[in-house]
Formats: C-alpha cells, sequence, structure tokens
C-alpha cells in the first residue's frame, strides 16, 4: 500500500533530510574543499592554460541534465514501472496456464506468494538500501499470486468475469486518478497525509484481524460482513483508500523528481506504485465478487 505506505514514507523523509537539490559544488567552487587555498596559489594558472578552441567547446557543451547528474527523472520512474508491471503480468499468466493444468497447484502458490510477497514487501520497505533484487522478485512474486488467485476466483461459476472487471476497473481508476491529480482537482499536502496514514493504519490492522479469524476458522467466505451491506461497504472503503494511495504515488513520485532524488530511488518509486495496483485490483475483486453474492 501506498502514499501511507513505509516506501514511500522512508523515501519523502531521506530527500528532507538529504536534501538532494544537487550533488556538491562544482569542481573549483569557494565550497569546494582545498578550492580557496588552490585559487591563492595558482591564481588564474588553470584559465590561461586552457586554449581559445577549448573555451569555446566548454561554452558550448549543453549543462548537464538529471541523468548526467544522476537524479531520477520521470522517465525513468514510467520505464521501470513499465518493466515490473510487464514482469508481473507475465509472471501472472505462466501460473494461470500452470494451475489450469494443475488445479491443485492454485492454492499453495496462492498462499505461498501471499505470504512470501507480504514478506518481501517489509523488507523493501525497511531496509535501508534500495535492493533491486528483491524489488524484482517481488513482482515476480506477487504476479504468481495474482494469477493463482484470479485463476481461482474465475473457477468459481458466479464469478465469472469477475477478474476481468476488477482489471478493467483497476486500468480506468489509475488513469482517472493520475488526470484528477494532475489537473489539480486531487490535492496532496502534509495534512491530508497523516488523515490518509491513520485511515490506512486502522484499515491494515482490521484487514489483518480478519485474516487471522478467517485462519482460525472464526469466520469464513469475504470475512466481516460477508457479502452483505456491510461486507460491500468495507470493501468500498477498501477501493476508496486504494484509489486514493495513488495520488499520493505521484506526489512522491513529483516531489523525488522536483528535489533531484538519487537516481537509485526511481526502483523504490516504480515498487510503490506496483503496490498500490495490486491493492486496488484485490480490492476491485472482493468489491465485485461480494457484489455477485
Amino acid at each position: 500500500m501506498a502514499g501511507g505506505n513505509p516506501v514511500f514514507d522512508r523515501l519523502n523523509k531521506q530527500i528532507e533530510k538529504e536534501r538532494y537539490a544537487g550533488f556538491g559544488a562544482p569542481q573549483g567552487s569557494p565550497q569546494q574543499p582545498g578550492a580557496q587555498t588552490q585559487a591563492a596559489t595558482t591564481g588564474y594558472a588553470t584559465q590561461d592554460a586552457m586554449s581559445a578552441q577549448q573555451l569555446n567547446d566548454m561554452y558550448a557543451r549543453q549543462s548537464a541534465g538529471p541523468v548526467d547528474t544522476g537524479r531520477v527523472t520521470l522517465d525513468d520512474v514510467i520505464m521501470k514501472s513499465l518493466g515490473l508491471f510487464a514482469l508481473l503480468v507475465a509472471a501472472g499468466a505462466v501460473t494461470w496456464v500452470t494451475v489450469s493444468g494443475s488445479p491443485g497447484l492454485a492454492r499453495p502458490i496462492w498462499l505461498g506468494g501471499m505470504v512470501i510477497g507480504l514478506l518481501l514487501g517489509l523488507a523493501i520497505a525497511f531496509m535501508k538500501t534500495v535492493s533491486v533484487p528483491l524489488i524484482v522478485l517481488y513482482s515476480a512474486v506477487e504476479g504468481a499470486f495474482l494469477g493463482a488467485f484470479s485463476y481461482t476466483i474465475n473457477t468459481i461459476p458466479n464469478y465469472k468475469g469477475v477478474v476481468l472487471m476488477a482489471v478493467l476497473a483497476t486500468a480506468c481508476t489509475f488513469a482517472g486518478m493520475y488526470a484528477a491529480y494532475a489537473f489539480g482537482l486531487v490535492k496532496v499536502n502534509n495534512r491530508t497525509r497523516r488523515i490518509f496514514t491513520f485511515m490506512l493504519i486502522g484499515y491494515a490492522l482490521f484487514m489483518l484481524l480478519q485474516l487471522v479469524l478467517q485462519w482460525t476458522g472464526v469466520l469464513s467466505g469475504w470475512g466481516f460482513g460477508g457479502s452483505g451491506m456491510l461486507g460491500i461497504g468495507l470493501s468500498i472503503l477498501g477501493v476508496g483508500l486504494a484509489a486514493w494511495s495513488l495520488a499520493f504515488d505521484f506526489d512522491s513520485i513529483d516531489h523525488a523528481v522536483r528535489l533531484g532524488a538519487p537516481a537509485r530511488y526511481s526502483w523504490l518509486l516504480a515498487h510503490g506504485l506496483i503496490v498500490s495496483v495490486v491493492w486496488l485490483y484485490i480490492e476491485f475483486v472482493r468489491l465485485f465478487a461480494r457484489l455477485r453474492d
């Protein structure tokens, strides 16, 4: 889950702490250690040693951009997000085909992928360094989980078509939230972040409790509220939170690009988007399934 997600919270704190508006002072500037001493002892010797052609070449050279200085760019985040999403879809498709031939594998892959994905997500969120292998592995594991989960839902007669509806709803919601953020219809600030974080923590604890009660047999089916009005209301709340989290993801990406975060954080930003999209898809599946019941 992003927005109130530790992935984006850690990134924002890191950016604010280190204030990556650039990476050090230019060579020979007063801020560079030893630059004043060097200037005092050499005067204009360095400049005099340069030919007119060298000076012309230097002034004609284009200014260094974010890519040249090793900073996050929007294009970089987009490309990495597309790459991780393609891996997720490919893993999901392979798993779907595999379990369709051996239906008995669906449940182990589903449960195993859910647990492993959760552990990987926590590791990525709280590690002090950005681990690209773990991020890539997370997308593959989540793809396997979604493939087995979606196949299982699709085999239930009453839920035929729910998976396709959830895919379309997720894509439309993503596009709608991006447009709303881009045109300023959705505002992200410190106050809304705090509100969302508290709501997310409460919802996460509620879902954890529900999961424990389902595993122990106290609850069955879709959990609290079942497929009644309460259950549908809870699913609508989950969809709303997941959709709202996308706006915070977009803002975190924009914030990182504007402040010039290190390029390695583009992987973390892309991972955060994948987390939100997966969460939104699962909430849509739960909602449409409950409506079918």
